[in-house]
């Protein structure tokens, strides 16, 4: 079983040997664009981006480790609400009690729906959690502090949205979106001598995550960081390129008009993936250029829907889940940031 995949890996290595020569051909001139100013940028972005994120990664997973030391499914169950519409409004007032950033939000919740919480309250927790906390209440005030309408607009839609798109996932989604860990066939031989394959949907490699002792804690932290964190990763360099070789400029020419400063807005909150308790400071240099509607779909969407949380939403649910949240997520904050605008 090793040698076979030693053997599959040695097939990938083998074409990337013909590239050593083309490699050193061209080392000037690689060495010369890896010098670049427009380069250099784009690491320092990279950079900016990963480490503001990592410490709430790694806060969310180690919070995920105590989780599945101290909570049970038993006691998961009897904390959540009977009432869809109870748990709905619990759920978006949790980021209250755990301020976590949308980048630790995911494995916690992950764990949490492992361990028998309903997919719409998970949902609801994952979309709120990341704007309704004091933490993020705190720094958009100082961010505007001559407008607080903007502050509570954007607490009091982000609410909104995630409790609405809670319910839909209650009424629609039938089935775990979850995607499902590999699954584990025994044998089992039954009271009439014939064999019966017997599934275990939640078994997987980590057997020692059962041990409670302060090694396994440690292993399982490392896993679940090295799990999210190569999407991170990968949403932050993409992020980066497009924040350097596309000039703001050219996508502010692009906002102009009652619903394309809506667009251009959304759209940059999820290119640029921004801190949930950063992305107030880059809202407010755009105050006098847009109005209050447009800069509220930009402080709900993002903490909501950027492009490395994308990749981990993927990562943790089914392509199809992901799909229809990105489209109910862009639809309601559209829709309620141009009614904000209307009203105020």
């Amino acid at each position: 079983m090793k040698m076979a995949a030693n053997l599959k890996l040695l097939s990938f290595l083998v074409p990337c040997a013909f590239l050593v020569p083309v490699l050193i051909t061209m080392a000037p001139d690689l060495k010369e664009a890896w010098n670049s100013e427009a380069l250099q940028n784009m690491k320092t972005v990279f950079i900016g981006i990963f480490l503001e994120a990592a410490p709430f990664l790694l806060m969310g997973v180690l919070l995920s480790s105590l989780m599945q030391w101290f909570v049970s499914e038993e006691m998961v169950r009897k904390l959540t609400p009977k009432n869809p519409i109870g748990g709905v409004l619990v759920a978006g007032l949790l980021g209250i009690i755990f301020p976590i950033c949308e980048c630790g939000m995911i494995p916690v919740v992950r764990r949490l729906m492992h361990k028998g919480m309903p997919a719409y309250i998970a949902v609801t927790f994952i979309l709120s959690g990341p704007v309704v906390n004091p933490i993020v209440f705190t720094a958009t005030l100082l961010a505007f502090p001559s407008h607080p309408e903007i502050t509570i607009a954007r607490m009091g839609l982000a609410f909104a949205v995630a409790a609405s798109i809670g319910m839909l996932v209650y009424v629609f989604v039938r089935r775990n979106p979850l995607r499902m860990p590999k699954v584990a066939v025994t044998e089992v031989k039954t009271h009439t001598g014939f064999k019966m394959a017997q599934l275990h949907p939640h078994a997987n490699a980590h057997d020692h995550n059962h041990v409670k002792n302060w090694r396994s804690f440690f292993i399982h932290a490392g896993d679940e960081f090295v799990d999210m964190s190569k999407y991170l990763v990968i949403g932050a360099l993409i992020t980066a390129c497009i924040q350097t070789f596309i000039s703001r400029s050219d996508l502010i020419s692009l906002g102009n008009g009652p619903v394309a400063s809506y667009v251009f807005m959304m759209g940059f909150a999820y290119v640029l993936s921004l801190c949930s308790t950063s992305d107030a400071f880059v809202a407010s240099a755009f105050s006098h250029t847009f109005a209050l509607g447009p800069l509220v779909s930009f402080l709900v969407l993002g903490p909501m829907l950027d492009f490395k949380s994308t990749l981990m939403l993927l990562s943790t649910f089914r392509t199809r889940f992901v799909i229809g949240l990105s489209l109910a997520i862009i639809t309601l904050v559209f829709a309620g940031s141009w009614l904000i605008n209307l009203l105020v």
